[in-house]
């Protein structure tokens, strides 16, 4: 849902009403889609924009009856620091980064979000810092999405912000944004083989979307296969991350952020996930338990 107040707002200012805006070649549809709150191309939105001499972020916002997605979208939108889409950052961003081996700690991961700077006199490796970057945007591309389903076309996209600029990137054979061309493994087990993975990715996110109700389990079992087929070259984990993320808010659930120091149990859960998935849950649950202290301190009360 789209809300148009920014634009009635401006358009009040300016002495003019809805049907005004058919002097512009804005057509009585356009308009009964604004009545509607339905979604306005970019194109539409500027030239409106223009019209009214004002910035087009002022006209519409996403509207969500999520709680914990309008808060993000909220605070994301104007720039408020210390509540929970500041501390969402910080701390995903930190423990997922260090979980695939970072060096950044968690102070020198907020000192990059607030600040755009880094003393980093200790020798960080440049695409930890690339990488921290990334992921913040990351992160607000799965807030913009979160409502969106899920699609090959969203993971690849998370793919690319995360490892555009990197090292890995200046590798002719490894595909930014795209699936992986050689084969690899993880924690000694085999992955779907490259020319397979198309095939394997398109079943599972055919299957997940065609639930009529998702539940927690049924993101924590998308996470996993995800992991196991290992589509991409590098970055798996922290893009399987993103997804469980954007699909809890999707489906209006608790996140859950893993944190480093519960590496050991969150790699034993994928490693055995096809024999026992109960420690994966755990880890996972216990993960959301953890969000939930977050949104406490903060002071949220979900509905």
């Amino acid at each position: 849902m789209i809300s148009y107040d920014g634009l009635y707002e401006q358009l009040h200012k300016a002495g003019l009403k809805k049907t005004d805006l058919t002097k512009i070649g804005i057509s009585s549809r356009t308009i009964a889609k604004i009545a509607k709150g339905e979604r306005l191309s970019k194109i539409t939105l500027q030239k409106i924009a223009d019209y009214l001499c004002c910035d087009i972020s002022i006209l519409s916002r996403e509207v969500s009856s999520n709680q914990i997605l309008q808060i993000l979208r909220d605070e994301k939108a104007n720039h408020i620091s210390g509540g929970l889409y500041h501390e969402l950052q910080v701390r995903m961003t930190f423990n997922s980064n260090h979980i695939e081996g970072s060096k950044l700690s968690e102070a020198q991961t907020r000192l990059i979000f607030e600040t755009n700077t880094l003393d980093c006199g200790d020798g960080v490796p440049v695409d930890d810092i690339l990488e921290t970057v990334h992921h913040f945007r990351a992160i607000d591309y799965v807030i913009d999405v979160a409502e969106e389903e899920l699609s090959e076309e969203i993971i690849k996209e998370l793919h690319y912000i995360l490892k555009h600029d990197t090292k890995d990137s200046m590798l002719s054979w490894f595909a930014v944004g795209d699936y992986k061309r050689r084969a690899n493994v993880v924690g000694g087990i085999e992955t779907t083989k490259p020319k397979d993975v198309p095939l394997h990715m398109q079943a599972l996110l055919s299957d997940y979307n065609s639930k009529e109700s998702v539940t927690i389990d049924d993101i924590i079992a998308l996470h996993a296969e995800f992991e196991l087929i290992h589509p991409f070259q590098d970055g798996n984990g922290r893009v399987g991350r993103l997804i469980a993320l954007k699909e809890c808010l999707r489906h209006d659930i608790v996140p859950f952020i893993i944190e480093d120091s519960k590496k050991v149990f969150y790699y034993r859960g994928l490693s055995e996930w096809r024999k026992e998935k109960g420690w994966l849950r755990d880890t996972c649950l216990d993960a959301q338990d953890s969000f939930k202290q977050l949104l406490d301190m903060l002071q949220i009360s979900l509905r």
